[in-house]
């Protein structure tokens, strides 16, 4: 069984994900030390260290001279990954006893590389760029590196909230009903407990010792694969009752005159026109969190959702 005794070093701590994992660790790794590093600041957490990726010269590893640390991050990639060149070609001293990183990128490198529109394009060169970079740089010093990209995050972590499904709830609470298209394509959400789960996962393959030498990209995603009408629907119902995005009234109508209803956003905003045309498609198909954490899965939705 891997050593349950981590020394982590975690980036974007302030995100959903990165608030979820130190929760886990906190809880069950209690022998462990996380370290926090974020642009904002956290408060009633002692170790945390304010560091701005953009501008790394002055920055250094908490203990890491002297205890060997895994460096875990769900910052943003394209930031992440120019840092770390940065260090290690100019300031190697300040990484030593890294032993290894986990970085989570998305699943939008995969599943928007045909978009149509500049903005979804740049996204995704942006993504694959970086994860080629972090791998090489990890390949250049000889310690592990595990992408991980997940598919569509969602759910609360202490204060912290998703960017995804929870903007689909304030609509709802919004408005009296909503359209979609009668067939809508499939969907396989990751609760950001999940992703802080899965990360920990390679921390401990990589603490052991067992996973040295390894560069891996892997897309994950949550246990339950359903249509985008039903994911709305289970996350509706899992609202309180006096929650007023369960009175939403979810109505669908025929696929071509939904998408030519929509037919207006492709000159006003190609990027929300291809965000409506992707409702239909199926972005799913990703290792579910439950085989690569080799426990039961766990049905959508999983809680806590929101604030």
């Amino acid at each position: 069984m891997p050593d349950r005794t981590l020394e982590i070093h975690l980036f974007g701590a302030s995100t959903v994900c990165g608030n979820a994992l130190r929760n886990i660790v906190r809880r069950d790794y209690k022998s462990s030390t996380i370290w926090s590093y974020s642009r904002r600041q956290l408060e009633g957490d002692t170790s945390f260290c304010q560091v701005d990726l953009e501008s790394p010269f002055s920055f250094f590893f908490n203990e890491l001279s002297s205890r060997p640390g895994i460096l875990i991050s769900f910052a943003p990639i394209w930031l992440l990954a120019p840092f770390v060149e940065l260090l290690v070609t100019n300031y190697p001293e300040r990484i030593r006893g890294l032993t290894g990183i986990i970085a989570c990128s998305s699943s939008s490198a995969i599943t928007k590389r045909f978009a149509s529109n500049h903005y979804d394009r740049s996204l995704v060169a942006r993504l694959r760029t970086a994860e080629d970079l972090l791998i090489a740089t990890c390949q250049s010093i000889h310690i592990p590196c595990q992408v991980i990209q997940p598919t569509l995050i969602y759910g609360q972590a202490g204060d912290y909230t998703d960017n995804n499904l929870s903007r689909v709830l304030s609509v709802m609470r919004k408005l009296p009903c909503i359209l979609l298209p009668s067939k809508t394509g499939l969907r396989q959400p990751i609760h950001a407990s999940q992703v802080g789960k899965v990360a920990l996962h390679y921390a401990l393959m990589m603490n052991s010792g067992k996973y040295s030498e390894t560069y891996e990209r892997v897309a994950v995603g949550g246990d339950t694969t359903l249509t985008y009408a039903e994911m709305l629907s289970k996350l509706q119902k899992a609202q309180p009752a006096n929650d007023p995005a369960r009175r939403c009234q979810i109505k669908s109508i025929p696929n071509r005159l939904f998408f030519a209803l929509s037919s207006p956003l492709l000159l006003s905003s190609p990027k929300t026109f291809e965000a409506v045309l992707r409702i239909g498609a199926d972005l799913s198909g990703f290792i579910p969190a439950h085989k690569l954490l080799s426990c039961d899965s766990q049905p959508f939705p999983i809680l806590p959702l929101n604030k």
